[in-house]
């Protein structure tokens, strides 16, 4: 580690994190892209993707024993032994053949995946103070779309120029490359030795006091008895269904129903996720607006979700239009208004609970948001040869609305005198 102290050095450890989050979407995302050449050469069907794709929904689910093993051991150690574990699993699908064995492997790197926004919270809640958290937290963020956006184009590249197992074996690989760079870099800010003194008291007088904790081990059971924890893991049962659909199903659809190739796929279906990108930027810098004209922080974060919301009524249009682009232009209006909304209920997790509790918050939160992901998606494997997508898309923007809804009633900010951080100048 270097000796020299390196300015604004929180921003760079964001950063290390949202690489680290960039290769676990594009690690998860390999295989929707392969989806059609897989469907069809070893002869898969919608039904058998959508069990195959509802393992790994199942598995991701147990969050909370990934955030749980973070909040124990370190963020250093938990997230390596994750990275590790998730990269040699992608390497494996190469070796699959059947829809079972494609659902064992899927299962095994959903539970592994499923440290991302865990150890992303985590580290916001410990390296930002208060009113940077929103920002930070849509960089993070841009991880899962950028991930998400760079899966088509590498992946339809490695198929046509090799073959789908290359895929897996080269997402792995760039796996385990971050994983070097995170033992190198990382250590939390008590121990990083690059770390200013000045930059240091900034993160520390501007975090809520009452939510710095004692340093004792979480309490599940003391975490789901709090309506603030229903308060933000039903809005994300809600919403993350529409993620899953972007990530899983959109590749297929566009072969399906729109009739694309592979290489019109490669083309087309990162555009909602660099769409969502924006999104993610976009639903911080709201909040930090509305925090300059006299919003508290909860309330700033509940209207930037009902902003998303009101926006992902587009996507409810995609089924109906004809234009194939115009289809593509609603999918990326979707994927805005989804990170938009995401991007501030996932960060509310380091709002309302204490530092020593964030990680299995978040995992806790996003067991909720999966399960609804999970039983959209064997919803949609069940009765999309029936009915079609259309269907799906109009329900994934009324649940959204259904989720401010839920944000803005069970939701309690804590009592200004408490939670609004001591001000503090950014270090030059």
């Amino acid at each position: 580690m270097p000796a020299f102290k390196i300015k604004t050095l929180r921003w760079w450890i964001i950063g290390l994190l949202m690489l680290g989050s960039i290769v676990n979407y594009l690690t998860r995302s390999t295989l929707a892209v392969a989806a059609p050449t897989l469907t069809k050469g070893l002869g898969i069907s919608e039904q058998q993707y959508s069990w195959i794709v509802g393992t790994f929904q199942g598995a991701i689910m147990l969050q909370p024993i990934c955030g749980y093993v973070l909040d124990v051991v370190g963020l250093k150690a938990g997230f390596a032994l994750f990275a590790i574990a998730w990269s040699f699993i992608s390497m494996a699908h190469g070796l699959a053949h059947t829809w079972q064995a494609f659902a064992g492997l899927r299962g095994l790197l959903g539970f592994a995946e499923g440290c991302a926004n865990p150890a992303g919270m985590k580290a916001t809640a410990e390296w930002f103070p208060a009113r940077e958290r929103g920002l930070a937290g849509g960089l993070f963020n841009i991880g899962a779309s950028a991930g998400s956006m760079l899966a088509p184009p590498l992946v339809a590249w490695a198929i046509l120029v090799y073959n789908w197992q290359t895929a897996f074996v080269i997402t792995g690989t760039i796996g385990l490359a971050w994983v070097a760079l995170w033992l190198v870099f990382y250590n939390p800010p008590e121990k990083h030795p690059a770390l200013s003194e000045d930059e240091r008291r900034y993160i520390i007088d501007g975090q809520e006091k009452h939510l710095q904790g004692d340093g004792t081990r979480p309490s599940i059971f003391k975490i789901v008895g709090q309506r603030n924890f229903w308060g933000i893991a039903l809005p994300r049962l809600l919403a993350d269904p529409t993620w899953g659909t972007l990530t899983f199903w959109v590749p297929l659809y566009l072969s399906n129903a729109r009739h694309f190739d592979l290489k019109q796929i490669a083309l087309f279906a990162w555009m909602p996720f660099l769409a969502a990108d924006a999104g993610c930027m976009f639903g911080g810098v709201v909040v930090m607006f509305l925090q300059r004209r006299g919003f508290g922080l909860i309330n700033a974060r509940r209207c930037a979700f009902t902003l998303g919301s009101c926006l992902m009524t587009g996507m409810a249009f995609v089924g109906f239009v004809k234009s194939p682009y115009t289809a593509i232009a609603l999918l990326s209006l979707g994927g805005f208004a989804h990170q938009t909304l995401s991007v501030t209920v996932i960060t509310m997790s380091s709002d309302l609970f204490k530092r020593s509790e964030v990680a299995t918050v978040a995992g806790l939160a996003g067991t909720c948001g999966n399960a609804g992901l999970l039983i959209f998606n064997l919803v949609i494997g069940s009765l999309v040869a029936a009915i079609g997508y259309t269907p799906f898309f109009v329900g994934l923007a009324a649940l959204d609305l259904v989720g401010a809804a839920v944000l803005w009633t069970v939701v309690r900010e804590k009592p200004v005198s408490h939670s609004a951080p001591a001000p503090a100048t950014a270090p030059a």
